[in-house]
């Protein structure tokens, strides 16, 4: 478990605020706000699943969150990630951009990306669900990315189902259905109950103000 630190300013080539890797489970990242790094704020690839990012704060960043290294590492197929109650504030792009993984996003709130804001490559299944989506210059939340695995001979893309997510101030989706695969995970093949509230103005406020590290007391020290 990871929770309530602050994350900023790392410097250099593949400095990333949190990686996760190689072949790392049961991750649990809560209440973290993570800004200005040289690479990616998270990055979960080859061969870790079974992570949950929640109630993080991301700002001031370009590549925020990749899951899943690149097309030749085929065994990311084994990718489960689930993204809750995030604030992806005015951050460029990678909300996240995934490759091969399964990804389970609800309740999380994006505003203002400088170039997308999810993003669906080779092979991967993103479930977006009760999102809010408020954009800015950049109208488009959606982007598939075509990419050749490794074992394949044929490039593709991922796919993104879309259920209850609130588009604001002229966003577009940009959603391809051709590109939603029949047999597309569901979130209850991995989980049986998760609390899904409806995107509204109240939960927005709520992610704005409650994400991120939290100035709360420390546990008194226990008397010997």
């Amino acid at each position: 478990i990871v929770c309530n630190l602050e994350f900023e300013g790392g410097r250099g080539p593949d400095v990333d605020g949190i990686q996760i890797k190689p072949n790392s489970k049961h991750i649990w990242i809560d209440r973290c706000s993570l800004h200005d790094y040289d690479d990616g704020l998270i990055d979960i690839t080859r061969g870790s699943t079974d992570i949950t990012v929640s109630r993080c704060h991301f700002a001031q960043h370009d590549k925020t969150m990749l899951i899943g290294a690149d097309p030749s590492h085929v065994g990311d197929r084994c990718i489960r990630v689930t993204i809750h109650h995030c604030f992806f504030d005015g951050t460029r792009q990678r909300h996240p951009r995934v490759r091969y993984g399964k990804v389970h996003l609800y309740n999380n709130y994006t505003r203002n990306w400088g170039i997308y804001a999810v993003c669906a490559s080779v092979e991967s299944q993103i479930y977006s669900q009760c999102n809010i989506y408020e954009a800015g210059q950049k109208k488009v939340a959606f982007k598939y990315l075509h990419e050749k695995a490794a074992d394949k001979d044929e490039a593709c893309s991922g796919c993104i189902r879309s259920e209850g997510d609130l588009f604001m101030t002229g966003t577009q989706a940009g959603l391809l259905t051709e590109n939603v695969m029949s047999n597309m995970f569901h979130p209850s093949e991995y989980y049986p109950t998760w609390t899904v509230e409806p995107p509204s103005e109240a939960l927005k406020h709520i992610v704005q103000q409650f994400t991120g590290w939290q100035s709360v007391p420390r546990p008194a020290e226990a008397s010997s």
